[in-house]
């Protein structure tokens, strides 16, 4: 509930918020990616669907301050969209 609630008030405040391969499940549950362009692990589209998300089949998606990105491999195209979006 910590995490959500963090999230919830990063967004809120216009703060950038980024998460890579499942975390953007944390994003779905704080309603941040809802009308959001998104990308995530496979594994968790289906989810991130039903939370609102537009999936992008892209390694790294940045939509306003909000950074996701698929995996590992992705991590430093990841950063560099995060400190672009902070």
């Amino acid at each position: 509930p910590e995490a959500v609630a963090l999230v919830r008030a990063f967004v809120a405040a216009g703060k950038a918020a980024g998460a890579i391969c499942h975390g953007p499940w944390l994003l779905a549950e704080a309603d941040a990616l809802r009308g959001r362009r998104a990308t995530c692990w496979p594994s968790i589209r289906t989810d991130l669907r039903n939370a609102g998300a537009i999936l992008v089949d892209e390694p790294v998606v940045s939509d306003g301050r909000i950074v996701t990105a698929v995996g590992p491999q992705d991590s430093a195209a990841f950063a560099d969209a995060l400190l672009a979006a902070a």
